[in-house]
């Protein structure tokens, strides 16, 4: 692709700001990006004119739809399609978009998750138009990015927390901004950019696997002779089949204006990622819904499928999708950039601590955002983070709060220097201030923080919108005391001493798979929540409540719907993996056994019948050993089977219900599959009847 092509593609189907500067009155435009840049109330004068500006602009690209397109709390996206026609008296038709149809719309929210804040018969919900996250045309559709909401007023959508969220952190940004002399900045923005991991797998195999087409993840599965201890995946040479998938994946994401970057094979066998360019927070969240949607799609074209579970294999690593997160002045001003001597520089280290102060007092909040029952698979294994939520910050930084701890104020910063490499014609690279930690559940990587705990199928809305809250609680902290103070110098080391000694505890640079560490944060004190199950009620706690209703950002029973709503999500979805295995172990691969085993005694038979003086002991072994495990299968069968039944029997909460599924279901459901994997490596490969890991992982 030339680099013409490529600026012509790029975000050619987006409704972005150079073309609302060409296609609406200057009047109109400026009014309009008052509202995007400075968050005034939207004129429904103006809001018609855009409307026949976006209508005539998507017809030229195809579009016969449009829809509010919007991200309920089921964790997806959602949308209804409407078309622009309007019949005339004549019979014939005419194309009309008004600008009430642009702001609101009336989806049906009786059918989405509201965790009790709508009864079944309260239908009606609505859609607000977000002039912040520009429209596009997808599919012939013009797609409305929008809030969603019930009747009432509550929040039944992950947008619309977030930018209530993204209003809280800039408002107390603004006021230690402007105690530290800043009156130029207007507004601050958090900016993410969410890396992307995923599977790619055969659609012909991905097809045979009962499992992954209802549940995402194999559940069952026994090693491969080869996984990815060989480390020969990971920046590998791109196989040619993933190559044009990525190549077409680029190119329909940069007509949707999103700034794919960079890709790359991944640790697992057919395991890659994606990561984009940094964006506002907003925006960057509903082009990572879009990117996941845009995989699936383009996958299946070239014959693949993408998988986008957290552990859709088990023994290999799994996905995550790694929050690039900070905060930054509409004009420029990046509040996490360190500079040269970071110990010079006091407001970057008042939102350093910020930071630190929030992930630590408020780490079983930020926990949840990211506990889902794939995730529960990943975290605290090899290739993810800990359930224990600590910050990295490298030498430099950690020597800098160092000092203040212990003297209130910092006087040096170290740097990196030079590293030569020893050869004379490689050039003399700058060393960074500090190394990297993959380990680290929150690190910070120069500019920015990484949260890395999130999973690969999620919304990063939740995370963000936790993070940004916290941390807007702790700046507001922080201005009023500042506010206050007679002398705004000492007050300010007053507050870093406090805490750098209140909070020390939850920085860790050293490596976060460790068992020491397990025990290390124990000592001091940091929560590890291993289950989801036991991250959820941190929702209901009162200073979680207190500082989400605080900000705006969510109420009280705004908390409790989301409560119930993910205990209700874990129940189902181990309920519907459980179902499946069954399905699986019943239907496929019993009958699959006892054929092989019916072989093997034929076989037996069949030498006897001989007369021959022949050993059948290797044949009888195998008889006696697989014969064994099928009786073994069986029992354990039943004994999922007896758990899931018993489940509509558990009296009690949703808490209650879905603890049970945790310890019971779930535990039978790991029983039945150790035996089911025994058994694949005995089994005839020509009868087994699942693709195995070996041929979906490596024949792609």
């Amino acid at each position: 692709m030339s680099e013409n092509s490529l600026k012509n593609i790029f975000g050619a189907n987006v409704f972005n700001d150079a073309v609302m500067r060409e296609r609406l009155p200057k009047q109109t435009y400026n009014a309009l990006r008052k509202t995007i840049d400075e968050g005034l109330p939207l004129d429904p004068k103006v809001a018609d004119v855009v409307a026949n500006a976006m209508k005539d602009w998507a017809i030229e690209k195809g579009a016969t739809h449009f829809t509010h397109w919007f991200q309920p709390l089921t964790g997806i996206t959602a949308e209804k399609h409407e078309s622009f026609i309007s019949p005339t008296p004549d019979g014939k038709v005419i194309t009309e978009f008004s600008g009430k149809e642009l702001i609101k719309g009336e989806p049906d929210a009786s059918s989405f998750p509201s965790g009790g804040l709508r009864a079944t018969f309260e239908a009606r919900g609505y859609t607000a138009w977000d002039c912040t996250s520009p429209a596009f045309v997808k599919d012939n559709v013009l797609y409305i990015p929008t809030a969603f909401c019930s009747y009432t007023g509550e929040a039944l959508d992950l947008k619309t927390p977030l930018l209530r969220s993204m209003e809280a952190l800039s408002k107390e940004a603004l006021r230690v901004l402007k105690l530290f002399g800043n009156n130029t900045s207007k507004r601050v923005i958090t900016t993410v950019g969410p890396e992307q991991e995923y599977f790619l797998i055969d659609k012909k195999l991905y097809e045979k696997r009962k499992d992954l087409i209802l549940t995402g993840r194999t559940l069952f599965g026994a090693k491969p002779p080869k996984g990815q201890e060989m480390e020969d995946h990971y920046f590998g040479t791109i196989r040619e089949r993933v190559f044009e998938f990525m190549k077409e994946l680029d190119e329909e994401l940069w007509k949707l204006g999103i700034s794919a970057k960079t890709e790359h094979n991944e640790v697992a066998p057919a395991q890659h990622e994606l990561a984009p360019i940094f964006n506002t927070t907003n925006i960057a969240t509903d082009h990572n819904q879009l990117t996941m949607d845009i995989m699936k799609k383009v996958a299946l074209r070239n014959d693949l499928v993408c998988l986008l579970h957290e552990k859709p294999f088990a023994g290999v690593n799994g996905s995550g999708k790694h929050n690039n997160w900070s905060m930054s002045t509409d004009d420029g001003l990046n509040l996490l950039d360190p500079g040269k001597t970071p110990h010079e520089n006091a407001q970057f280290l008042v939102f350093l601590c910020a930071v630190i102060k929030a992930i630590d007092e408020y780490a079983d909040l930020l926990r949840v955002s990211c506990a889902t029952p794939g995730n529960d698979h990943r975290l605290g294994a090899n290739e993810a983070p800990p359930a224990i939520i600590s910050i990295f910050l490298g030498d430099q930084l950690t020597d800098i709060l160092e000092q203040i701890g212990e003297t209130g104020g910092a006087t040096n910063s170290k740097q990196g220097g030079e590293l030569k490499i020893g050869v004379t014609t490689l050039p003399t690279l700058h060393k960074d201030s500090t190394d990297r930690n993959r380990t680290s559940p929150f690190a910070f990587t120069g500019n920015k923080f990484e949260f890395r705990m999130v999973g690969s199928s999620s919304s990063v809305a939740t995370a963000n919108y936790i993070l940004n809250t916290i941390v807007a609680e702790v700046l507001s902290e922080i201005a009023d005391r500042l506010e206050k103070a007679d002398n705004f110098d000492e007050e300010v080391q007053k507050i870093l001493k406090e805490i750098v000694i209140n909070h020390k505890r939850v920085i860790f640079n050293g490596n976060g798979y460790s068992e020491e560490w397990v025990k290390e944060a124990e000592k001091r004190g940091l929560p590890n929540i291993a289950s989801t199950v036991d991250a959820i009620p941190a929702l209901l706690k009162d200073k979680n409540v207190k500082v989400m209703e605080k900000h705006g950002v969510l109420s009280k029973v705004e908390m409790e719907s989301r409560y119930e709503i993910m205990l209700e999500n874990y129940s189902k979805t181990i309920n519907i993996e459980a179902l499946t295995m069954l399905d699986m172990a019943k239907k496929q691969i019993l009958p699959a056994v006892l054929k092989f085993i019916k072989n093997v005694a034929d076989s037996i038979n069949a030498v006897k019948e001989t007369g021959l003086d022949a050993s059948v002991d290797a044949q009888a072994d195998l008889l006696k050993e697989v014969s064994s495990l099928t009786a073994e299968f069986k029992k354990r069968i039943d004994n999922l089977e007896s758990a899931v039944n018993n489940a509509s029997n558990i009296e009690g909460d949703s808490f209650a219900v879905a603890k049970y599924y945790r310890d019971e279901v779930f535990a039978k459901m790991g029983e039945l599959r150790e035996i089911g994997d025994k058994l694949e490596t005995l089994v005839d490969a020509d009868i087994w009847p699942l693709p195995t890991y070996a041929d979906m992982l490596f024949y792609v």
